[in-house]
């Protein structure tokens, strides 16, 4: 089981979020070759996805990775609580869950 972590996104607004994977040691984990894939649901059994979440590694060596959605993806998201999770599949092709939460999507008023 990945870590949880509650995340808050704005309606219309661009969402960006860093974060490192470090070991049970307090390492980074070496994530060169690996394949992350994330996605946003109303409920854990919902068909299909909100919005699939764009995962970038900004530094393979350190674990550093960016979640991010465009405001114009983020538009599209009807306010309220969902559920989330990001799986990463290593280079010998293990899947694990890395991280997981709830989304909260803040209404917009300025369209």
């Amino acid at each position: 089981m990945g870590a949880y972590t509650d995340l808050t996104i704005d309606q219309g607004a661009s969402f960006e979020l860093t974060f490192d994977l470090v070991g049970d040691d307090g390492y980074p984990i070496n994530i060169t070759g690996y394949v992350f894939s994330g996605q946003i649901r109303k409920t854990y059994y919902s068909t299909n996805p909100t919005a699939n979440l764009v995962l970038t590694i900004l530094n393979s060596v350190k674990g550093n990775t960016l979640i991010s959605l465009g405001a114009s993806n983020t538009a599209n998201i009807v306010a309220g609580r969902y559920v989330y999770d990001i799986k990463m599949k290593d280079t010998a092709n293990v899947t694990s869950r890395v991280v997981e939460g709830i989304v909260t999507v803040t209404p917009q008023v300025t369209r």
